[in-house]
């Protein structure tokens, strides 16, 4: 068995942390161990499967946070939400937090790293961060951005939080994690715990509206008889570009590899995208920053989300919601 220096947990399998667990083993080396934990036994078995054959290195599977944290000094989780978060870290007899209170006798500073991937409220983030216990660990923030086909192709922004006094030692080694995961040039050090949290919250409530915003004017376009490929090559030479024209676009059949040529499977989907710009409007009220492109927005979702021909479809399917009216 692998000492816990030379071993890194990943908790959390879902569709953004399955394919980020496997960027990361193949980038870790042979040297390390990959730890893998999720509630998913099939998600599990699959990746087992799947390293097996391409031989990157070890990977073991274990229970929980609390295994992971004893047996790894690095742990990495990408977890839905916030009542996930708390039970990964906090929970007394399987969380990670309680695995730190015990003498960590490989380590004589006992420093642990721990990163949250997640869009989580901010909230829930500052209460792991002042869980710690004192000298056990240090806690980041990194919630990421590029979506499922991002973590596909190792693509991802990563925006992280890290206490100041120890940034300058700890985030070149989040950096040497994340970026096996990410764009190594889109790693960013956004300020204190919490701070990527916010950063991450902003991008995706303006990633929600443009989202919308797209639909309406390239669907205009459709209605209107334009060819929406050649609309879309102008918007992109335009004013009117924007990350969902560019990247995802939401019309059928005008860029290759996105959500909307796969019937919006495989994306963002549209409750995830209502969920965050949501919590963008709770940060607003809590700062006290009008918005007024919020309501809107969440209500044209909520209006699609009660169909069940959109329900469960990437975000960019309130294209097709408009298109179909």
């Amino acid at each position: 068995m692998s000492s816990p220096k030379d071993t890194v947990a990943f908790i959390g399998l879902g569709v953004m942390g399955y394919p980020m667990a496997r960027n990361l083993r193949a980038g870790l080396g042979s040297d390390k161990t990959l730890l893998i934990c999720d509630v998913n036994t099939d998600a599990l078995e699959r990746f087992m499967a799947e390293v097996s054959v391409l031989g990157r290195g070890p990977v073991r599977i274990v229970q929980n946070g609390f295994k992971a944290a004893k047996q790894a000094d690095t742990v990495i989780t990408m977890l839905p939400n916030s009542s996930s978060v708390l039970a990964v870290y906090l929970d007394a007899s399987t969380g990670i937090l309680p695995a730190l209170s015990e003498p960590l006798d490989h380590n004589a500073c006992g420093s642990k790293l721990l990163m949250e991937c997640g869009t989580i409220e901010s909230s829930t983030i500052l209460t792991v961060s002042r869980s710690i216990p004192e000298n056990r660990a240090t806690f980041v923030d990194a919630p990421v951005s590029g979506g499922p086909m991002g973590a596909q192709n190792k693509s991802l922004t990563f925006m992280v939080g890290c206490p100041p006094p120890l940034s300058a030692s700890v985030f070149p080694l989040v950096k040497s994690f994340l970026r096996h995961m990410g764009d190594p040039d889109g790693i960013f050090l956004c300020g204190d715990v919490g701070a990527g949290t916010a950063f991450k919250i902003i991008n995706n409530y303006l990633s929600a509206i443009t989202s919308l915003a797209a639909s309406e004017a390239l669907n205009i376009g459709v209605k209107a008889g334009l060819d929406p490929r050649l609309l879309t090559q102008v918007i992109n030479a335009s004013g009117g570009q924007c990350w969902v024209t560019s990247k995802s676009n939401p019309v059928p059949g005008v860029q290759d590899n996105v959500p909307s040529t796969r019937g919006y499977e495989g994306g963002f989907r549209i409750e995830l995208c209502a969920k965050v710009l949501g919590m963008g409007s709770k940060l607003a009220r809590d700062v006290g920053a009008r918005t007024v492109l919020d309501e809107p927005t969440l209500n044209a979702f909520s209006e699609a989300m009660e169909d069940e021909r959109y329900k469960g479809k990437d975000a960019r399917v309130v294209f097709k919601w408009l298109n179909d009216q």
